[in-house]
């Protein structure tokens, strides 16, 4: 069953759709640096909640990407969207590939950010959704900022961050965990036919590039670029250059 996921659209009613899908642990609002590069090009430009994220409902889990990707499609659904980009970082990422290849009669284009076809070993999140269940997202906070930004990060900046991670429901991101915990999309990147870019950081300890390289060469006439000097969440810590790349795909279609 879909969840009806919070969302807000900034941009001309008019432009084309652009789906923007954060990471594990985020808000709409780590795309905040985007959205303005994006509506002045005229691109109307919808955010959105993982279920168990930020505004969106938790329900009990676990998930599975397949889930998460069906709450897309009823979001454009119920927004009365025929065909949208789509951007996602991480685990946007992964429900990107996942609409790739299960749904791409419904895209106009790909961007997959910081992400990986198969992030594991399973134990690792297996841990993970011990870790959270038993002190909440709150006793991860600071371990995940770690991977999603570098030491240079504006220590200010940080912490926002680390509320972000803290006010997500323990539910939802242990449901969220056990998608990626189980997640093989590896066999199905040859099954997307969308436009797609692919892009990673230099400094993501999470999907390091070759992570990256390898779903760009597994999708056909995808494109790579790598942005140096960032972690995992590259979008906030280089907005320009990801909002430029972003562009430019958009454009490029």
């Amino acid at each position: 069953m879909t969840v009806e996921v919070h969302h807000v659209i900034d941009g001309p009613a008019t432009g084309e759709a652009v789906v923007l899908s954060g990471s594990l642990g985020s808000t709409l609002a780590m795309w905040e640096p985007q959205v303005r590069p994006l509506t002045e090009a005229g691109y109307r430009v919808i955010r959105y909640d993982h279920r168990g994220h930020g505004g969106s409902p938790a329900p009990e889990g676990p998930y599975r990407i397949a889930d998460l990707g069906g709450d897309v499609l009823a979001l454009l659904d119920r927004l009365e969207v025929e065909k949208a980009h789509f951007a996602g970082l991480s685990l946007g990422g992964m429900v990107g590939m996942w609409l790739g290849a299960h749904a791409s009669d419904r895209l106009l284009s790909l961007v997959l950010c910081c992400t990986s076809a198969k992030l594991g070993p399973p134990e690792m999140w297996a841990d993970r959704i011990r870790a959270v269940r038993a002190g909440g997202t709150e006793s991860l906070a600071s371990s995940v900022v770690d991977r999603w930004v570098t030491p240079a990060f504006p220590a200010e900046r940080r912490a926002e961050l680390e509320r972000m991670v803290a006010s997500t429901s323990d539910e939802g991101y242990a449901g969220c965990c056990a998608a990626i915990e189980v997640m093989d999309l590896t066999g199905e990147l040859a099954a997307i036919t969308v436009p797609t870019l692919v892009i990673s950081t230099s400094e993501d300890p999470a999907t390091l590039p070759p992570h990256g390289r390898a779903i760009a060469d597994a999708v056909p006439d995808a494109r790579f670029a790598e942005v140096q000097g960032a972690a995992h969440l590259g979008n906030v810590e280089r907005p320009g250059e990801f909002s430029e790349l972003i562009l430019a795909r958009l454009a490029a279609r």
